[in-house]
């Protein structure tokens, strides 16, 4: 799989990335040996780069036992996914992950959301720290606007940036432009839309209980409606190029020029080599506009498509 520098750091992430959410429970119950199983197919796949999260229930504690003979094979990303960002909260929470991961050092750690609560310039000069002191090696930024990428900027490097960015629910100006200008990679979460782009769920679905995703608004009435008819068309456009509705939902967001790996959450050998395919299909410019011309007007302001606003960070980003 090809690989791309990661902003200006010296990190050469896969194109495609492995998305942990899925394999702690987000989307419900996956067997540890299953979550194992799924995670070395990935990286025997060349998708060597692994975004999880600390909030991401047991997917810390997976990754750590599936990469004890194999860190050094990948790329690993984590955040600090809660809303304390003291310096003593911080440096706990980095220790728990290293210990939980099961590694001497974190080469990317990210603010999984912005807390204007604490100065992101106290924030920055603890995540420094960190890095003088061999336990982070770079630092990225989760959900984070333009505004406040740039503000954190002044206090330090930041290689990397995770906004929203898919088919259906896009981030993407003046994020991504900013982050080009200043060659911060964007590597974006929820590519799938937490599954809308999947291809599988049907209006009137019913999550599990133990599904995070029974939470969210756009799974629910005339909204999900409209979606889904959308996303039959692109699944249809896809299927007459010779693939599916996931593999142009990578595509797609892998043609953004500021995007430098797709965040893609997968529990199943199988979704690690559908994915894996995804990253040679590279779209035309004919093909954007046509697929353009399909979502036609679904993305106007009124879709408001955002997890509880008392949690964000809880969260999956896939």
């Amino acid at each position: 799989m090809e690989t791309r520098l990661l902003g200006k750091s010296d990190l050469a992430v896969s194109t495609v990335c492995f998305g942990a959410w899925p394999i702690g429970g987000g989307m419900g119950k996956v067997d540890p040996q299953k979550a194992v199983k799924t995670i070395h197919a990935a990286i025997d796949a060349g998708i060597t780069f692994i975004d999880t999260a600390e909030g991401y229930q047991t997917s810390e504690s997976v990754l750590g036992e599936a990469l004890k003979s194999r860190r050094e094979s990948v790329i690993l990303a984590t955040k600090i996914s809660g809303p304390d960002h003291s310096e003593s909260h911080i440096r706990k929470a980095l220790e728990n992950s290293l210990i939980t991961l099961k590694t001497e050092y974190i080469d990317l750690y990210q603010l999984h959301t912005p807390q204007p609560k604490w100065p992101i310039a106290n924030t920055m000069k603890v995540l420094n720290d960190l890095k003088e002191e061999g336990k982070i090696r770079h630092i990225g930024l989760s959900n984070f606007t333009s505004e406040q990428t740039c503000e954190a900027m002044a206090f330090g490097s930041i290689v990397s940036s995770q906004p929203r960015y898919n088919l259906l629910f896009r981030q993407e100006d003046p994020t991504l432009a900013f982050c080009e200008q200043n060659k911060i990679g964007v590597i974006p979460h929820s590519v799938l839309a937490k599954g809308l782009l999947g291809g599988s769920y049907k209006p009137g679905h019913v999550f599990a209980k133990d599904d995070e995703r029974r939470l969210f608004n756009f799974f629910n009435g005339d909204l999900f409606k409209t979606i889904y008819e959308v996303t039959q068309n692109l699944e249809e456009w896809s299927k007459s190029h010779g693939r599916d509705l996931i593999q142009l939902a990578i595509a797609w967001s892998l043609a953004n020029s500021a995007i430098v790996s797709a965040i893609v959450g997968m529990k199943s050998e199988d979704q690690v080599e559908n994915a894996a395919k995804a990253a040679t299909w590279k779209l035309t410019s004919t093909n954007l506009a046509e697929i353009d011309s399909i979502i036609g007007d679904l993305r106007p302001e009124w879709i408001k498509a955002q997890t509880p606003a008392d949690i964000p960070y809880k969260y999956g980003s896939y």
